[in-house]
C-alpha cells in the first residue's frame, strides 16, 4: 500500500492535452503533437529522398530499409488487393504507411513518448483524405451515377430488400468508413500510450521506494514487454490503415460491389 501511495499518475488532462510551445490559444498553436507530426513528415521525406538519391545496385542502410518497405507494400498490399492497375497508387500508399508508422513510433521514443496518431486531430484528416480519394477515383473511373449505384445498390438483391439495404450501404460506405479508419488508429495508439504511462509510473514509484524493487518481474518487465508490443502495434496499425485505403480505392477502381 505504501508503494501504491507513492505512485504519481499524471492527470488525464495532462496526458491528453499538451501545452503549446507558442501561439497558444489560437488555431495555429504548436505543441508536442504538432511537432511529432511535422517531424514524421520530414523524416518520411528524408528517407525517400535519401534512398532515391543513392540508387545503389546492392542497397544498404536507408536505401535497404526503404526498398524493403516499398517491396512489402507492393507485394502484400498493392498487387494482392488492387492488382497491377493499382501500382499507380504505390507512391501514395508508401508515403501513407511510412508517415503513420513514424508517427506511431514516437510513442516509444524518449522525451517525445507521444504518438501524434493518438489524437483525432491527426487521424481524422488522414481518414477524410482517403474518403475523398476513393470517391473521386470512383467517379472518375465509373462516372457519377454508375459509381454511386455500384456503391450503394448490392447486386442480386430482391427489390423489396433494397429499401432497407440502400440506406445501410450509404451509411456504411460514405459515413462509417472514414470515422472507422480514424477511430481505429486513434483508439489503438491512445490505449498503448496510456498503458506505457501506467507502467512507467509504477516503475518510477518502485525505483523511488527501493532500487531493487524496480528489477522485480513487475512492473519493469511489463514496461519492457509493452514497449516491444507497442512497436509491433505501431507497424500493424500503419499496415491496417494502408491496406484498408488500398481496399477502398481498389473497389472504386473496379466498380464491383
Amino acid at each position: 500500500m505504501s508503494i501504491l501511495g507513492a505512485v504519481n499518475f499524471p492527470p488525464i488532462g495532462e496526458v491528453l492535452n499538451w501545452k503549446p510551445f507558442f501561439l497558444g490559444g489560437s488555431a495555429l498553436a504548436f505543441n508536442k503533437v504538432t511537432l511529432t507530426a511535422v517531424l514524421a513528415t520530414a523524416i518520411t521525406f528524408i528517407l525517400f529522398y535519401t534512398a532515391g538519391k543513392k540508387k545503389a545496385l546492392v542497397p544498404t542502410g536507408v536505401q535497404n530499409v526503404v526498398e524493403a518497405g516499398v517491396d512489402f507494400i507492393t507485394n502484400s498490399i498493392v498487387l494482392d488487393i488492387m492488382g497491377p492497375d493499382g501500382l499507380v497508387w504505390l507512391p501514395y500508399l508508401c508515403g501513407l504507411f511510412f508517415f503513420i508508422l513514424i508517427n506511431n513510433l514516437f510513442e516509444v521514443i524518449p522525451v517525445f513518448q507521444m504518438p501524434a496518431t493518438a489524437r483525432m486531430g491527426v487521424t481524422l484528416p488522414l481518414a477524410i483524405t482517403v474518403w475523398v480519394t476513393f470517391i473521386v477515383v470512383g467517379i472518375k473511373k465509373q462516372g457519377f451515377a454508375s459509381y454511386f449505384k455500384h456503391s450503394v445498390v448490392p447486386s442480386g438483391v430482391p427489390g423489396a430488400l433494397l429499401i432497407l439495404l440502400v440506406p445501410l450501404e450509404i451509411l456504411s460506405t460514405f459515413f462509417v468508413r472514414p470515422f472507422a479508419l480514424a477511430i481505429r488508429l486513434f483508439g489503438n495508439m491512445l490505449a498503448g500510450h496510456l498503458l506505457l504511462i501506467t507502467f512507467a509510473a509504477l516503475s518510477e514509484a518502485m525505483f523511488a521506494k527501493s532500487i531493487s524493487l524496480v528489477l522485480l518481474p513487475l512492473p519493469f518487465a511489463m514496461l519492457t514487454v509493452l514497449t516491444g508490443y507497442e512497436i509491433f502495434v505501431s507497424a500493424l496499425q500503419a499496415f491496417i490503415f494502408t491496406i484498408l485505403t488500398a481496399v477502398y480505392i481498389g473497389e472504386s477502381m473496379a466498380g464491383s460491389h
